[in-house]
């Protein structure tokens, strides 16, 4: 299983050890996502910097989604199968997604890829919904489970 994580705030008087920590995640802008693992010590980081960042369960389509549009090599160059075929042992990213949602393989897998998704902020009338309260009372911090894919849908 893997996590989509997605930066909802700035790092503006926020204590080193937490912007340290959004920095080991790769989350160093607004609306940057990354995909990670679902293992011990990433789950750590993300309770450590939960109040600053969302995060939920990857699914594979919108993983797909998500490397084939906002997914972006070395040079600022789109994804394609081709690349995915080459430096993968998976034959188009459709495949390696679902490799990626299982916890078969890493977006460190492809060489050369991004391992961050710059991603639109959230489209729609709803914006963000809060960025001081958590998900579960209607703001837009913290784990959020399957409902991460809505607001990445609007993002991309």
């Amino acid at each position: 299983m893997s996590w989509i994580v997605v930066r909802a705030r700035s790092d503006v008087k926020v204590e080193r050890s937490i912007r340290e920590t959004m920095g080991m995640l790769n989350l160093t802008r607004v609306n940057h996502a990354v995909i990670i693992p679902d293992n011990p010590q990433y789950k750590g980081m993300l309770q450590k910097a939960k109040d600053y960042i969302t995060w939920g369960v990857a699914d594979a389509d919108l993983v797909e989604k998500m490397i084939t549009e906002r997914g972006r090599l070395v040079g600022d160059k789109p994804v394609t199968d081709d690349d995915v075929k080459e430096g993968t042992e998976y034959g188009s990213i459709k495949e390696f997604a679902a490799a990626i949602t299982s916890g078969e393989a890493t977006v460190k897998d492809l060489p050369g890829m991004k391992r961050v998704f710059r991603l639109h902020p959230p489209r729609g009338p709803k914006g963000w919904g809060g960025l001081k309260r958590t998900y579960v009372v209607g703001g837009a911090l913290g784990p959020r489970g399957d409902d991460i894919s809505a607001l990445v849908e609007r993002m991309i």
